[in-house]
């Protein structure tokens, strides 16, 4: 396992990273959930994502409760704050109140002292950035969180944010949790190019597009039984003929290098540097090992205009 540092900041994280969004806690049988973060750590990975609204909490119970088992130095654990945890009217958002309630609501359900990483799930429009970004640096001068972070903001939001930040010495933003893999794509015109120059470092999730960069949907209208897709609506919606058929040129392309049309996915996300990890979700160990070997993967300038033209 590679690994990259974090943006502008000193923390090393793995190149590929676990997530829990629409698996743990709920949709995956728990023991599926523990082996594949054993697994993880065991690969080398060091970077597990979680957040307070997977499962309103569940998430983050089976995420902190398995990896107790580690030493708390040896891995990086990261989770979220915005999304509604309840009826009221201050149960979402990025206040002070819900930020604070909710880092310490979130630190008693992983069972731990502190967080590394803690994100702003989504940009709030309702409340202002200094006071979002006081909270936040509270909870760092606590020790309650190392790193601030953020996730599928514009680059224009961040960019305001460091400047607030920068004008009341608060602690800066020094990564972003955007969508990004082959077929989504925004974040290359304006939000790398910031994150290069601000030190914001990139932890992009649905790298391989939730399952589709993997192969294994052979055509748009013949879902497999059982999978995500099948119970989700807006994740059927994402699954063209038009993208299977991208996906079957790219599976000629990764089988000449001898490697998985997935690792293909990966790696391709990884040729950028202000990327410092593809966070990947897994509903079986096997799957975690499988993703696993797309690090280090280098793929040549030619491959890499080749996707291109598979892309286009």
């Amino acid at each position: 396992m590679k690994y990259r540092k974090l943006g502008g900041s000193g923390i090393k994280v793995s190149e590929i990273s676990l997530g829990s969004w629409l698996t743990y806690g709920g949709y995956v049988e728990r023991e599926n959930a523990v082996n594949a973060i054993k697994t993880a750590y065991e690969l080398g990975i060091n970077f597990f994502d979680t957040a307070n609204v997977y499962e309103r909490g569940a998430a983050e119970e089976l995420v902190g409760e398995t990896l107790k088992a580690y030493p708390r130095h040896s891995y990086v654990l990261a989770t979220k704050v915005f999304g509604q945890m309840g009826d009221g009217p201050n149960d979402r958002g990025l206040s002070r109140k819900h930020i604070l309630e909710q880092a310490d609501a979130s630190l008693k359900r992983l069972g731990h002292d502190y967080v590394d990483i803690y994100y702003c799930h989504r940009y709030d429009p309702e409340t202002r950035l200094e006071e979002t970004l006081r909270a936040l640096d509270d909870l760092v001068r606590q020790g309650k969180v190392l790193y601030v972070g953020v996730s599928e903001w514009q680059a224009a939001q961040m960019a305001e944010a460091l400047g607030v930040a920068d004008r009341y010495l608060l602690d800066r933003i020094v990564v972003n949790q955007p969508i990004y893999n082959m077929f989504e794509r925004y974040i290359e015109k304006e939000v790398i190019p910031l994150g290069e120059r601000a030190g914001i470092g990139q932890v992009v999730f649905s790298p391989l597009a939730q399952g589709l960069l993997t192969g294994k949907y052979t055509s748009a209208s013949a879902i497999p039984e059982g999978s995500r897709a099948a119970r989700l609506e807006w994740m059927r919606n994402g699954i063209t003929e038009e993208k299977i058929l991208k996906v079957r040129a790219l599976e000629g392309v990764a089988a000449e290098l001898d490697i998985t049309v997935g690792n293909l996915a990966l790696a391709w996300i990884l040729r950028q540097p202000n990327v410092a990890s593809a966070l990947v979700g897994a509903s079986r160990p096997e799957q975690v090992t499988e993703n696993a070997k797309a690090s280090g993967i280098e793929l040549s300038e030619e491959t890499l205009k080749r996707i291109d033209e598979i892309l286009a």
